[in-house]
């Protein structure tokens, strides 16, 4: 690998993993925790779990699409500014391992059935899936990952509390998620520290992604034509540059060629913006980034206005489009049905019914249910569903 900066992180100054290993003679640190994460189960059952679309099929993206998508965004980032590659994939390429089937709308149902327990929180489960859920290795549960792609993965979207302990940013509302002071790490998270470089080009990454395929899909799916991007901030700009360009050529193409100047500007937006944060801040040392008050990783100000009013756009044209919310709304009742199923019967396959049986009270049993649900992919429940109701919901 190419020399990096002094403030991107070092696998050799790694805290470590709870578990000794042995060292690779051909593998840096991080380089062994991507490898791990892209070898588990978890990370197989993201190819059938929605993004947004619930259609499988038809090119839509789905949760390993958008993964990949984010990874490679992810490291090019990285590659520009001297960071550790090797981190920021490993990371990206978790982000999603705790997302439940069904999208967001499996989310939301789950976290609302599991109200009175503590709730539901994506990033917290997918720390308890590399730390605890994954059971394939002889000594340990859990994939044994190091102190910085758990911290990755946990606060890549910043601290979760503040100087004086108190939930912080999104956290703020409903405070921290259930378990989070259980988390097996070989040494503290801090919780109220900023996360590496590494992931925080990660957190970019995947924001970056969604802005350009959701448009892809959504002008797929027929839900929007490239002239109803002509006064979207961020998008219109490059649509009538595209449609200058190339007047001849088929939509498709064209959708194409607006899709990938997005990315493309959006990142190069990222790294010089970045490049004179790092130099304002004044890090030199990733502790340094991770004191530094403020996330290093950004937009301009400019594309951060014009990527919130792309967002609005895409909130209100496409994740509100009746086509997406019906089968939204069916997804939905079939994550709360599953729960309340489990939670009055304990009647879960394999292993699970055995975990929930031992369960000792309904907080443990929730828990257990949450886990498996959200292991789930979309059709298994369905599946699932269609064992227990002797129904099974087409989604249209």
């Amino acid at each position: 690998m190419s020399e990096t900066a002094p403030y991107a992180s070092k696998p050799e100054q790694s805290l470590g993993r709870l578990f000794g290993t042995g060292p690779s003679p051909t593998r840096s640190e991080f380089q062994r925790d991507r490898d791990r994460i892209i070898h588990s189960t978890a990370f197989r059952r993201l190819q059938h779990k929605t993004q947004v679309f619930l259609q499988h099929g038809g090119h839509f993206r789905n949760r390993l699409t958008h993964t990949l998508e984010v990874s490679q965004m992810a490291r090019s980032i990285a590659r520009a500014l001297m960071l550790n590659e090797d981190l920021a994939e490993a990371v990206a390429l978790s982000h999603d391992l705790g997302h439940t089937p069904f999208g967001h709308a499996g989310e939301r149902a789950l976290h609302l059935a599991m109200a009175r327990y503590g709730g539901f929180d994506h990033n917290m489960q997918a720390i308890r899936v590399v730390t605890l859920l994954e059971n394939r290795y002889a000594e340990h549960d859990g994939l044994n990952l190091t102190w910085e792609t758990l911290e990755g993965i946990l606060k890549h979207n910043g601290p979760m509390i503040d100087a004086d302990g108190r939930p912080f940013g999104s956290y703020a509302r409903e405070g921290l998620p259930s378990g989070i002071h259980d988390i097996q790490a070989v040494a503290d998270l801090r919780l109220a520290s900023f996360a590496s470089l590494e992931a925080q080009a990660a957190a970019i990454a995947d924001d970056v992604a969604y802005n350009a395929h959701d448009i892809d899909d959504a002008l797929r799916a027929g839900l929007l034509a490239l002239t109803d991007l002509l006064d979207v901030p961020m998008a219109g700009p490059i649509v009538r540059e595209v449609r200058q360009l190339y007047p001849d050529v088929a939509p498709k193409r064209q959708a194409h060629e607006v899709q990938r100047r997005m990315i493309t500007r959006s990142i190069e937006d990222v790294i010089r913006t970045t490049s004179a944060n790092i130099a304002e801040a004044g890090v030199t040392s990733v502790e340094a980034v991770r004191n530094a008050g403020r996330t290093l990783v950004s937009f301009s100000p400019e594309m951060a206005q014009a990527e919130q009013g792309l967002k609005r756009f895409l909130l209100e044209r496409v994740y509100r489009h009746e086509t997406v919310m019906r089968p939204v709304r069916q997804s939905e009742a079939v994550v709360g049905d599953l729960f309340e199923r489990y939670m009055t019967s304990r009647d879960l396959p394999g292993r699970w019914g055995d975990s929930a049986r031992a369960a000792a009270d309904d907080a443990a049993l929730a828990r257990v249910v949450a886990d498996f649900i959200a292991g789930m992919t979309d059709p298994y429940a369905l599946d699932e569903y269609e064992r227990l109701f002797d129904a099974r919901p087409e989604f249209r």
